[in-house]
């Protein structure tokens, strides 16, 4: 009989619950990954409706991301203390109630707040589900059914593109479209948080907590969903002192903690700097509002593409090369995007640019939950990946000017130069996951 939790989890098959949990998880994700991209897609209809000036429309993208970096570090915290439901509860609450309350925004700036705090609901979500699902999950499986999660999760970003194209131009009941998207996502994460009212909690964080008995409980029903005869009781975990940020900067974790943060500033520079500019891009290359926004839209179905194609490839290759390679190829697919001198090409590269970097995103979420340890994983994902929020939130404020500055190449060959960096830090700095538990894989 295996008496550590570690092992008693990863024997284990692939369960209803397991299932279950992945799909529930991939749904909030999926609306999450709505509203991130959300004001972007819209930000022309934006300019429009409030009469923004060019100065008046960074802040209004940058205010989401700012909350996002609040509400990882605070929620990421609370996860770590409260436990991993109860913060995925408090984040949906959060950004279903402040994105209802934007639909009905009168002005810019009431638009601007609600943004904001709905961003502190948002900003937890992915590395909470990572966390999550990667103490759930089996370890010869938890690649592929995270996987999973988040090509379900990226559908998310092609529907508010096909949605935001049919429906800013519509007036529904008296109420103009593009509130309606709001809406939308609104009542998306209700639904949400109605079926992760049902979810356990995670048995490793449980256990790490101290709460033994219960994660006993919990374990012991997975056994016996599967049909397994129960391993032997566990012994109670030695909580001993608080854990928090500081540890991550300790001797053990330095090394790592620095990778994601160089890693979480510098991709988000690829990926989100594509998936926010895309509509500005194509209006700053003439096309009029309504075909930048289809032609965006066509771009995003990229997204659930590469989140499919990554099923086989996050098992069956190191996602620390997984990683690498997605990145460089985002590289080499956003520079001919930029140089296309046809619309149908830069479809075709734009399409081929967010399969890859969803590829890229979900070995990097499987990876970045593999690399610390239970007690403080949900910490060190939220706080390195906040440092993403705050990098986005400046974005605007960067890559607008750059834009219209220098034009889509100059700005297409930054986000190249970023990707060949991501590379080259995780190449040096991090260590190797596949296939090993989580456990080991932190002790490493």
């Amino acid at each position: 009989m295996t008496t550590t939790i570690a092992d008693r989890l990863d024997r284990l098959p692939v369960t209803r619950t397991h299932r279950r949990a992945t799909v529930i998880v991939g749904l909030g994700l999926f609306f999450e990954l709505y509203e991130v991209f959300l004001a972007g897609t819209i930000s022309s209809v934006l300019v429009t409706e409030f009469k923004l000036s060019k100065s008046a429309l960074p802040p209004l993208l940058a205010s989401t991301f700012l909350g996002m970096f609040v509400g990882a570090v605070v929620l990421g915290r609370f996860a770590d203390r409260f436990g991993r439901r109860n913060a995925f509860l408090v984040n949906l609450g959060l950004f279903s109630v402040f994105s209802l309350l934007g639909a009905f925004s009168g002005n810019a700036t009431m638009l601007l707040v609600t943004r904001f705090f709905a961003g502190i609901g948002l900003g937890a979500e992915l590395p909470l589900a990572d966390a999550y699902l990667s103490e759930l999950l089996p370890a010869r499986k938890r690649g592929r059914l995270i996987a999973w999660a988040y090509t379900l999760a990226f559908c998310g970003v092609p529907v508010v593109g096909f949605l935001a194209k049919g429906l800013t131009e519509q007036t529904i009941l008296g109420i103009a479209g593009w509130r309606w998207l709001f809406v939308i996502g609104a009542l998306g994460a209700v639904i949400v948080f109605l079926l992760r009212r049902g979810l356990p909690e995670s048995p490793r964080w449980l256990h790490s907590a101290g709460r033994t008995a219960e994660a006993e409980a919990g374990i012991r029903a997975l056994e016996a969903e599967a049909g397994q005869a129960a391993g032997a009781p566990l012994e109670p975990e030695e909580v001993g002192k608080k854990t928090g940020l500081s540890d991550l900067l300790g001797p053990a974790y330095r090394r790592r903690t620095l990778m994601m943060t160089f890693f979480h500033i510098l991709q988000t520079v690829g990926y989100y700097g594509f998936g926010t500019m895309v509509p500005l891009i194509l209006a700053a290359k003439g096309y009029p509002v309504s075909k930048s926004l289809l032609y965006t839209a066509l771009t995003f179905l990229g997204y659930p593409i590469g989140s499919a194609l990554s099923l086989p490839l996050v098992e069956r290759f190191e996602r620390k090369y997984l990683v690498i390679g997605s990145a460089l190829a985002m590289g080499a697919c956003g520079l001919a995007f930029g140089l296309a001198e046809s619309i149908t090409v830069a479809i075709v590269f734009g399409v081929a640019y967010t399969a890859v970097s969803n590829v890229f995103s979900n070995a990097f979420h499987i990876y970045q939950a593999e690399i610390f340890p239970t007690s403080l994983r949900s910490t060190a994902s939220s706080g390195t990946y906040s440092i993403s929020r705050l990098t986005i939130a400046a974005m605007p404020f960067v890559l607008v000017p750059f834009l219209h500055g220098f034009g889509a190449t100059a700005l297409f060959v930054l986000i190249g130069a970023a990707m060949v960096l991501v590379a080259v830090n995780v190449g040096i700095l991090g260590p190797r996951t596949t296939g090993r538990s989580v456990e080991s894989v932190a002790a490493l």
